[in-house]
């Protein structure tokens, strides 16, 4: 028993990703809420832009860009892991009471797709088991931005210049993916993006120890 406990120890921190059952149970409640009036999400700039089926490669690897860079900072630098998780975990927080009180979707997606291929298979597939509903703001930009600060704050991810211009594509490309594939407005990516400006201020800026500005 002993050694188990010495094994354990330098993984203690692991308790804080139990937020991700959190985190799933309220986004599946909101997902499931169909008896009440959702908020229309939508602003002229969107009927610019087409429909791509191709972004829904960067869409999802989302899902393999947030845990990969989670998984690094577990392993590597714990103050720079807390940092990240603090930040998506706020972040994401504040997403749902958003999303709680104010239930929002919208209407953009096309009747039927336009081409027919692999891509627009898989685009099928995603619109066939999330919603359209609970999209402002974009969790996929807000994240993206979130770990893609972590690598740049990271003092050994920083010093490699290829990871960081993969990763800067990579958040730039799903930032995109949202809108090209229809998941999302413009509005809820300028809004993801607000939510990471104001996660940045008070996870990198804000001194709490001596409540003071960097």
């Amino acid at each position: 028993m002993k050694s188990f406990k010495i094994k354990l120890f330098p993984w203690k921190h692991v308790w804080i990703l139990s937020y991700f059952f959190i985190y799933l149970i309220w986004f599946f409640y909101l997902e499931s809420r169909t008896d009440l009036h959702h908020f229309s999400i939508h602003c002229k700039l969107d009927d610019y832009i087409p429909f791509c089926e191709y972004f829904v490669i960067p869409y999802l690897l989302w899902f393999l860009y947030i845990a990969l860079v989670v998984i690094y900072l577990f392993f590597t630098n714990v103050s720079d892991y807390y940092k990240c998780c603090a930040f998506l975990f706020i972040g994401m927080t504040i997403c749902l009471i958003i999303y709680t009180f104010f239930p929002n979707q919208q209407n953009l997606r096309p009747v039927q797709l336009p081409r027919n291929n692999i891509f627009s298979d898989m685009v099928a597939i995603l619109y066939g088991t999330d919603t359209s509903t609970n999209v402002c703001p974009s969790i996929h930009v807000f994240n993206s931005i979130g770990v893609h600060i972590a690598i740049l704050k990271n003092e050994q991810l920083r010093k490699k210049k290829w990871i960081v211009v993969c990763s800067t594509i990579l958040a730039i490309s799903i930032c995109l993916a949202t809108v090209f594939l229809k998941q999302h407005s413009v509005v809820d990516g300028i809004c993801g993006v607000l939510l990471a400006i104001l996660m940045y201020v008070l996870v990198y800026v804000i001194k709490w120890e001596n409540n003071q500005t960097v």
